[in-house]
């Protein structure tokens, strides 16, 4: 069993991290969750699921209706005392889904701000995976370029865009194409979309 942070982020999408999270519990894996506020603030308009005070772990499990003793935790955007904010602690990896490109400059520019970026850059400076999934369109020059120094910098980008040739039927397939690219390039096996000429 890994264990990985996601963190939601303010853009657009976050049912993409939902997603996500959900596929990564029922793999086996264990997961932190960490939202910033826009980013409780999106997902709340886009999916209907407030992240509350009290519990929001087992009510985020409630909502993904998965077993509540799955190893879900919620860590707390302001709490930079937070195990993952730490180069010692465990982490196999880091997915930010979705990403703004207030987050993607952050981690092209190194700043630390709240645990959620904090994390980010340790997961650079311990050489471990790090995943943005941006979405946001267009990109302006500025975004190109955080982009390119985030990824010159270790960090993965898998741009939430939905393929076409396996022939999405709903909203779902499109979402699950996403996070089963984002799957991938962390290397947790998956059956979210039909591979091409398999």
């Amino acid at each position: 069993m890994a264990r990985y942070a996601v963190a939601v982020t303010g853009a657009s999408g976050s049912v993409y991290g939902l997603r996500l999270i959900e596929q990564l519990l029922t793999k086996g894996h264990e997961v932190i969750i960490v939202m910033t506020e826009a980013g409780r603030d999106v997902c709340g308009h886009e999916t209907g699921f407030d992240m509350p005070a009290e519990d929001p772990a087992r009510t985020l499990l409630r909502f993904l209706e998965l077993p509540l003793e799955m190893p879900l935790r919620n860590a707390c955007c302001k709490d930079l005392f937070d195990p993952i904010a730490s180069g010692s602690y465990p982490l196999d990896g880091m997915i930010v889904c979705p990403a703004s490109m207030s987050f993607v400059a952050k981690v092209a520019h190194g700043l630390s701000d709240n645990l959620p970026s904090r994390a980010a850059d340790v997961c650079l400076k311990e050489r471990r995976p790090l995943v943005l999934v941006p979405r946001e369109t267009p990109l302006s020059l500025v975004h190109l370029r955080n982009m390119t120094a985030s990824v010159e910098a270790g960090a993965i980008i898998v741009p939430a865009m939905p393929a076409f040739y396996q022939n999405p039927e709903t909203l779902d397939d499109a979402v699950n194409f996403v996070v089963g690219k984002v799957l991938d390039v962390i290397g947790v096996e998956h059956d979210l979309f039909a591979r091409w000429g398999v």
